[in-house]
């Protein structure tokens, strides 16, 4: 059992032209920044994963031995008016997301519809194409009295839904279908949506 009675209690704060002085623990943001007015205390951690879109400490926030932290000058930010940047710097979470994504994809078959709306003559007809058994066909003009009536026929194929073909896809598209949740779980300042 040896005397180990405790470690280096000290954090290292850098400037930018690279000198360092070093201060006793427990010391909070707001004593190092009195000296420096105009700077910020930056995590070297934070440093590291961010670079320049690290976020400086809280002043109450308390700093850890053994740790690098570095004192920089505060970035004269320009005016909200000159910004040009397309997304802000707000997080969202999972669930806003896929909201959007749904919208955007809503959008999307919005224009489908609008381009599939300009096959429409002037005379106010509109081409139609509908995919129907050689049997099918056949059997449709046997039962018809005129090509009137064959026409009506395949009207109402297309409206009820292609017919055998149509009613067969619907009952398999719902066992295909998937459904997934989402819930949201907060953990500290963090919100997590998991899929269940």
């Amino acid at each position: 059992m040896g005397n180990a009675f405790g470690g280096k209690r000290s954090v290292k704060i850098m400037n930018i032209s690279g000198e360092t002085f070093k201060l006793k623990t427990p010391v909070q943001a707001a004593s190092v920044l009195q000296n420096h007015p105009g700077h910020v205390l930056l995590a070297s951690e934070a440093v590291v994963h961010f670079g320049a879109r690290a976020k400086p400490l809280e002043p109450h926030h308390e700093l850890k031995p053994r740790r690098l932290y570095f004192l920089v000058e505060q970035p004269n930010l320009p005016e909200a008016g000159m910004m040009r940047r397309v997304r802000s710097g707000v997080h969202t979470t999972a669930k806003d997301r896929l909201e959007s994504l749904m919208l955007s994809r809503r959008s999307a078959s919005d224009i489908s519809a609008v381009r599939s709306a300009a096959n429409i003559d002037e005379s106010g007809g509109v081409r139609v194409r509908l995919r129907l058994r050689k049997a099918e066909v056949e059997k449709l003009v046997a039962q018809s009295k005129d090509g009137a009536d064959v026409v009506e026929k395949i009207v109402g194929l297309c409206i009820s839904g292609g017919g055998d073909r149509g009613l067969a896809r619907q009952a398999t598209s719902k066992s295909r279908e998937k459904r997934v949740g989402f819930s949201l779980i907060e953990e500290g300042d963090s919100h997590l949506a998991v899929a269940s």
